[in-house]
């Protein structure tokens, strides 16, 4: 195996579209970083392949910080060492319903539970009566494409230099932030149909690049626009930035740990 970068830091969404939470750790199961995304708004105006609202509609749904009501059973399966200890290694089980969920302090400062009526009110301020919603909960992640998502800070370093714009990483939303070797920015591409082996023994093989959309657009801090730096990014570089991936061995990850190629 070879190193070719580490991890310079963890993130999860409790709440899909709404803001982020840094992580000391991570257990990275089959579904995906444990607890990311297991919320989500369904629009009645979404399309049906894609029919949730996300800041695409509702641009100020980053400005809302959900947290788990129970962090201390939200960083990972309760019964994992117990089932890592059984050969050959068993899958743990997930959280029950009761530890899912989530308070959402809004941008105004208020704290609501995920299901308070007057937090799906506030979604929908300025969007129209057409988005009726409905909240939705999953013990599996409601990503997008593939459960992992993995940016490098070379790539943010590389683009915020052509941009001439000063792009803070969280634009990108992933579940890993990376430190490569090599220092090239898109230097993660190169990872495409390979498999990563991150610390101990966390095994993720690399499906494909990650095809961006508006909320790349998005400050992480203010919510404001800027289009032009998702018209520059289809330009220059297909649209793409990051890359996506799938669990192949279940494990706990954290800042610093190796990632080497497996083949």
């Amino acid at each position: 195996m070879r190193v070719v970068g580490k991890i310079e830091s963890l993130w999860r969404y409790p709440v899909k579209s709404m803001r982020g939470e840094e992580l000391r750790e991570a257990f990275v199961g089959f579904p995906g970083v444990y607890g990311d995304r297991l919320h989500a708004f369904r629009s009645s105006a979404a399309p049906k392949g894609f029919p949730w609202l996300t800041g695409r509609e509702q641009e100020t749904m980053l400005l809302y910080r959900p947290r788990y009501r129970h962090p201390d059973r939200m960083t990972k399966p309760g019964n994992l060492e117990e089932a890592e200890a059984i050969a050959p290694g068993l899958t743990p089980v997930y959280a029950d319903l009761s530890d899912l969920m989530v308070d959402v302090e809004t941008p105004a400062g208020e704290r609501l539970a995920i299901d308070d009526p007057r937090l799906m009110s506030m979604l929908r301020e300025g969007i129209g009566d057409r988005h009726e919603l409905t909240l939705l909960r999953s013990d599996r992640s409601m990503t997008d494409c593939s459960p992992v998502s993995i940016f490098s800070i070379q790539t943010a370093r590389q683009l915020s230099k052509e941009f001439a714009i000063d792009l803070d990483k969280r634009r990108f939303r992933a579940n890993l932030y990376v430190e490569l070797e090599s220092g090239n920015g898109f230097g993660e591409d190169q990872f495409v149909g390979r498999t990563l082996r991150i610390g101990a023994k966390t095994a993720i093989a690399v499906v494909k690049r990650d095809s961006r959309c508006k909320m790349i657009t998005l400050d992480p801090d203010t919510a404001q626009p800027n289009p032009e730096v998702m018209r520059r990014l289809a330009r220059d570089h297909d649209g793409k930035a990051g890359i996506y991936g799938a669990v192949v061995v279940e494990g706990t990850i954290r800042p610093g740990d190796e990632i080497a190629l497996m083949d």
